[in-house]
């Protein structure tokens, strides 16, 4: 090959400048020796073709001549073609009669960042669970925790397990992603989309909670053990007036991810206020009338009426607080029953692995409850002091679940849309850093909770239950501390395994959760079953928690090593055509970009340079929340001692509190940096207005 420069006596321009004739015969652009009658370089004043036939002359015939390019050219022809598109994805057929509905703008803003809708989020999950507080002392004052209460709490966590495992948690991890992927890929912004995605949704609520009505006393058989009929009766009447709720949370479940897919957070988390409000104000007027109860038959049916109908009104209440926040994001609603070839062959398959999610696991908690009851009813016979059932054990897990409910889900709840997005870019590595970020920052307050709970178990349960005229008030948060320190234990797994679930769910996958589920409630409900029947009396509920514990460690190894394996293996590719209308195009409202141009896209995915590894980290978060538990641990063992200096009464127990936290907050914050965990720290000093200066990031992996 021959090469000849701009600057040797070679260069064609040169010659060309120098009037040779240009190019040769047999032009190799035109191979069949034809010319083009309107020659563009003669527009430009570049001499024209020499007459056919006759020679380039000067050297040999170069294969590769580098020159400069007039700029004339491009202007006259334009820059290069853009590479063709990838094919699209499939998309649903049209319907008959539909108009496609015009783009949306796009936002004159950009999203908030996830910390800023974390924090959102947490202060509403935090107020919420304040007020959750308020409300759980004055029914305890109420009913107590004897037969009425057990009646009263099996009665009302019916529907409250349906809306935390199947509406609030799981279901709301499979719609954010489908909801996030139809407003990036959709023509007309999703809204179609949404409108028959809730209609759908809305139509087998009103199925699931008619059903449950009618139903009801199957139901609570199923979840307790009454052995008094008139406990059973109470129970079922109870449920007659709380299992509508299932409806209202499931509206309120649904409203609030069509906000989440908008990056609008702060209305889903703060509205349960309003619920808390209500039912303080109902329990609180039931004890102004000068009601007590603590013995099933002490319950009249004018007071099941008002306590249940009460606690159905707040979740009426809390769902239509979700209006004025839809109005401001511009979300119109309009049912639509045309679902048939819609695109929601696929969050309805992933709703139905969630479906078999929440059967697993109420099967598991339908043997908690089952044995837990029972225990308290033979402990109760056998005289022990305090309850040891069903509303013991609900309550210390109630308490359990708040740094859960307000660090966890605040911050993994911002962070799924970003993760949908992730997993439609087929970034699916960012999707493991995200979560590493989320479960590092969080660390440090989960662990502190954890350690709280343990040292502190008798002084947080008596602050939050220790209330009321019975006579077995302290015994019963005696027992309420017992189980809060056994559930304690496992908090930081708890939350982990939460937090790594979702990155499933962000790539559409309902079924693997499904089936790593089925080991952890597996798990739960036969070592429940051990703890019943080898623990004594007073201890049988105290080893279910245990088995809680055991539980929720093992599930966040499982999910964290199968997540891990799943983000490394990176995106599956999608190459099939979409199908067509009638017409001939693809159906207007439903086109999808997938190219590689699409907003949101990964360049190093899109030039098919894919990042390796998984990104979690899983041994340095193992490492951090070691480290962080020992730096907490001399903390733990000087308010141990400090809470008990102070006495087990309630202004004890308050005081006990106090003295105690600050022990082990000092303790984390003298001692993190030594350890090398200092990094985690400074971002809950930061919350909590400490001036603690955070380590210097010593790579890239930990620029959080």
């Amino acid at each position: 090959m021959t090469m000849h420069t701009a600057d040797g006596s070679g260069d064609p321009y040169q010659a060309q400048a120098q009037g040779a004739p240009y190019p040769p015969q047999g032009d190799p652009y035109h191979p069949d020796g034809a010319r083009p009658q309107h020659d563009p370089y003669r527009q430009q004043g570049v001499p024209s073709y020499p007459p056919q036939g006759q020679p380039y002359p000067g050297q040999d015939q170069p294969t590769m001549q580098l020159g400069r390019i007039p700029a004339q050219a491009f202007e006259q022809f334009g820059p290069p073609p853009l590479p063709p598109r990838p094919v699209e994805r499939p998309v649903p057929p049209p319907r008959a009669g539909e108009e496609p509905a015009a783009p949306k703008p796009a936002a004159g803003k950009p999203a908030s960042s996830t910390g800023r809708n974390g924090l959102i989020m947490a202060m509403g999950s935090l107020a919420s669970r304040a007020l959750g507080f308020v409300r759980s002392a004055v029914i305890v004052a109420a009913l107590a925790t004897g037969p009425a209460g057990d009646a009263f709490s099996v009665a009302n966590s019916l529907p409250n397990i349906v809306y935390m495992m199947l509406l609030g948690g799981v279901l709301a991890s499979v719609f954010v992603p489908e909801l996030v992927h139809a407003m990036q890929t959709h023509k007309d912004g999703g809204q179609a989309y949404s409108d028959r995605l809730l209609t759908l949704c809305g139509v087998i609520l009103v199925v699931l909670t008619v059903g449950a009505w009618l139903f009801a006393p199957q139901i609570v058989d199923f979840y307790s053990g009454f052995d008094d009929p008139v406990q059973r009766e109470l129970a079922i009447t109870f449920a007659r007036y709380c299992l509508p709720q299932i409806l209202f949370y499931g509206v309120f479940t649904l409203l609030g991810q069509v906000l989440n897919a908008r990056d609008r957070f702060g209305a889903m988390m703060w509205t349960p206020v309003l619920n808390n409000v209500v039912a303080i104000a109902v329990f609180g007027g039931y004890l102004a009338m000068g009601r007590h109860a603590y013995e099933a038959n002490e319950v009249s049916s004018g007071d099941a009426m008002l306590l249940g109908l009460g606690s159905t009104l707040g979740i009426v209440v809390q769902a239509a607080a979700l209006l004025p926040s839809l109005r401001s994001a511009r979300f119109t609603y309009r049912p639509r029953f045309d679902w048939r070839g819609a695109g929601l062959t696929r969050p309805l398959r992933a709703a139905g692995w969630a479906l078999a999610l929440v059967v697993a696991t109420q099967l598991s908690f339908a043997v908690i409850t089952s044995l837990s009851t029972s225990a308290g009813t033979a402990a109760k016979d056998a005289g022990v002091l305090g309850g040891r059932g069903f509303t013991a054990y609900n309550n210390a897990y109630a308490l359990f679940v708040v740094p859960q409910g307000v660090i966890t889900v605040s911050l993994v709840t911002a962070l799924l849309p970003g993760m949908a997005r992730a997993a439609t870019a087929g970034d699916y590595r960012k999707i493991g850093e995200d979560l590493a970020g989320v479960l590092r920052s969080s660390a440090a307050m989960v662990v502190t909770a954890a350690v709280l709970f343990f040292a502190l178990g008798s002084q947080i349960s008596m602050a939050a239950y220790g209330y009321g005229s019975g006579a077995h008030v302290h015994d019963d948060a005696m027992v309420v501390g017992l189980l809060l320190m056994a559930f304690a234990v496992g908090l930081p797994a708890f939350c982990a395994q939460y937090g790594l679930a979702r990155g499933f769910y962000a790539m559409g996958d309902a079924r693997t959760p499904f089936w790593l589920t089925l080991i952890s409630t597996g798990t739960n409900a036969a070592l429940c079953w051990v703890a019943y029947e080898t623990l004594p009396l007073r201890y049988k509920v105290v080893g279910m928690a245990v088995a809680h514990t055991v539980a929720a460690t093992l599930s966040a190894v499982v999910t964290g090593v199968a997540l891990g394996r799943r983000l490394a293996k990176g995106a599956p590719p999608a190459a099939v055509p979409a199908p067509r209308r009638a017409g001939g195009g693809p159906d207007e409202t439903m086109v999808l970009r997938t190219d590689a141009f699409a907003p949101g896209a990964n360049a190093t995915v899109d030039l098919g340079v894919r990042r390796r590894g998984s990104g979690l980290e899983g041994g340095r978060l193992v490492v951090l929340h070691l480290g962080l538990v020992v730096a907490c641990v001399p903390g733990a063992l000087a308010a141990h001692w400090l809470a008990g200096r102070f006495g087990a009464g309630l202004f004890g127990s308050l005081t006990g509190l106090a003295a105690g936290s600050l022990a082990v907050l000092v303790s984390l914050f003298v001692l993190a940096r030594p350890l090398g965990v200092g990094a985690s720290v400074a971002p809950f000093a930061r919350k909590l207005r400490i001036p603690y200066p955070a380590p210097a990031p010593t790579s890239g992996k930990h620029r959080r």
